[in-house]
């Protein structure tokens, strides 16, 4: 087998290595799901937790949730700011959220936050409360909750709103402090011995695209990070220490998380087996929570441990610094589109010795191409002294067979760490460029940027030395601009912008390479005319 790679050209090594990283790129994102310990699944709790709880978060739920077809009339509360605004049903919960700005908006509407669909209307709500003792959840859910004030407008400082539940035996008390920008703080009051559990709320159902992670992401006091995905939660999952729980999409959460201690979560799954996040509470209980768009800034203004829902998959230990460093040119230019070009031009020079190295051995390859020919031809169907000859070729003019592969294989970890970076920045929501490119999240309307990127990947092939020995290969190999301008068409302009600039530096270096070993070489072969005996 390794005779058979070795005795590849070093175009149809690169056409490989391409091909392997197009297959893993397009489905990265759609099949990347993460795994979780034996020890997180395996976490439980004795007391706090009944075996009920499943039969609860069901039955009795969908006896008592309101049915009415006029939401206003579910509506006991509203707050409101310039950022959002949030309703609050008759069971004391954060029904709806809707985002204000602009650039979030579709169709010149506010954006609302969570699904009202009716089959989903099993699923909890941020601050909905369910009891363990089921006759009292069942009060909980018929009996409606009363609101000291009935709107909320919160112009700069922030607001409380007080929500009060009278059951048979207990009173239940929410007060809870809005401010401006979707962080809010929670303290319920309950008297003891009453097992309850308190929702963030499944994730916000905006963005439908498959190739994103869309779940519950639960951070511990370890700092261990757990993702669990929609359609894998299972019947319960315990995680004792958290500090964080939230419930995701590409751009938007809802979440708790505890300023100081730790907080008792537990994820269990619905029909379609997306977890549904809670926190298990004794007696009164104080928490802090965000709704809103994962907007770096705003999470790490909150709290700097809050940026960990954003999630790039399995390379976020690389993807994170990236994004700094983008926000860092962001800050310089003003602008989140030249912000992309002075991140590909780092990313240039940061890489251009491995990509020098590459093109030096693929131009190698490539003036060895005739003799490794003659060697073929000679030891045909004696592989031994084939292999023996080509690498006695290799060593004699320092060649490596790999050379050109290599450095390309080791940047496809910056390649897909950029990849999640552009895809997953919802500052990028709205952001123009220039002229046409108006918002950098979404595709180029006009389909300039990708036409671009395949002319110039294009024209990259063209420059890059190739060693074809199969015609079909290199008919493929051609095909590659098309196959990836098709794939990067619905794209966020701004991920295929980047795409385009890194072909644009790439054909400069390409140029000055080409250029370099072609001065190289002449001089070598002006030398060799004057001291022929030295060959």
């Amino acid at each position: 087998m390794f005779n058979k790679i070795d005795n590849l050209s070093s175009q149809a090594r690169i056409l490989i290595a391409v091909i392997l990283a197009l297959l893993f790129f397009i489905p990265y994102s759609y099949l990347y799901k993460p795994t979780q310990t034996t020890e997180q699944e395996n976490k439980t709790t004795n007391s706090a937790i009944p075996q009920t709880i499943q039969e609860q978060s069901t039955q009795p739920i969908q006896q008592n949730l309101p049915t009415s077809n006029n939401p206003t009339k579910e509506i006991i509360a509203t707050i409101q700011s310039k950022n959002f605004e949030y309703q609050i049903d008759r069971l004391g919960r954060i029904t709806q959220a809707f985002l204000k700005d602009t650039k979030y908006q579709k169709d010149s509407q506010d954006l609302p936050l969570f699904s009202t669909d009716i089959s989903q209307q099993d699923n909890p709500k941020p601050l909905e409360i369910r009891f363990s003792d089921p006759l009292i959840n069942q009060q909980a859910f018929s009996t409606p909750y009363l609101a000291n004030t009935t709107n909320i407008q919160i112009e700069g400082n922030p607001q409380t709103l007080i929500l009060t539940q009278k059951l048979q035996e207990i009173t239940i008390e929410k007060h809870i402090t809005f401010y401006p920008n979707g962080y809010y703080e929670i303290n319920i009051n309950a008297p003891q011995n009453y097992v309850y559990f308190v929702s963030p709320g499944m994730r916000p159902n905006v963005e439908s695209d498959a190739y994103i992670f869309k779940g519950v992401i639960i951070k511990e006091s370890d700092n261990t990070i757990t993702t669990i995905e929609d359609g894998d939660a299972k019947e319960q999952t315990n995680f004792k220490a958290s500090t964080i729980l939230a419930a995701v999409d590409r751009y938007y959460t809802t979440l708790f998380f505890k300023q100081e201690g730790n907080i008792d979560s537990i994820i269990l799954n619905n029909s379609n087996k997306d977890p549904m996040p809670f926190i298990s509470a004794n007696g009164n209980i104080s928490l802090s929570g965000y709704i809103g768009p994962k907007d770096h800034r705003v999470l790490e203004s909150i709290n700097p441990s809050l940026t960990d829902v954003i999630e790039y998959g399995i390379i976020t230990f690389f993807a994170k610094p990236l994004f700094l460093l983008l926000d860092t040119l962001y800050k310089l230019t003003g602008n989140w589109g030249w912000a992309i070009i002075l991140l590909t031009l780092i990313v240039r020079i940061v890489l251009y010795p491995l990509t020098y190295k590459g093109m030096v051995s693929m131009q190698k390859l490539k003036d060895l191409a005739p003799k490794l020919k003659e060697i073929q031809a000679k030891y045909k169907g004696e592989p031994q002294k084939l292999q023996a000859h080509m690498m006695e070729l290799y060593k004699k003019h320092g060649a490596n067979p790999m050379g050109g592969c290599l450095p390309l294989l080791l940047q496809l970890p910056v390649f897909f760490a950029i990849y999640r970076v552009l895809y997953n920045a919802i500052e990028l929501k709205g952001a123009g460029w220039l002229l046409w490119i108006q918002d950098l999240s979404v595709m180029d309307p006009y389909f300039v940027l990708p036409i671009l990127m395949g002319l110039t990947m294009f024209l990259q092939q063209h420059l890059t030395p190739t060693t074809f020995s199969d015609p079909m290969q290199e008919k493929i190999f051609k095909f590659l601009p098309l196959i990836f301008t098709i794939f990067f068409v619905t794209f966020p302009s701004g991920l295929v912008l980047y795409w385009f600039v890194n072909n644009v530096f790439s054909i400069l270096q390409q140029l000055a390479i080409n250029k370099s070993l072609a001065y190289k070489k002449s001089k070598e072969i002006a030398e060799h005319k004057h001291h022929p005996k030295d060959s």
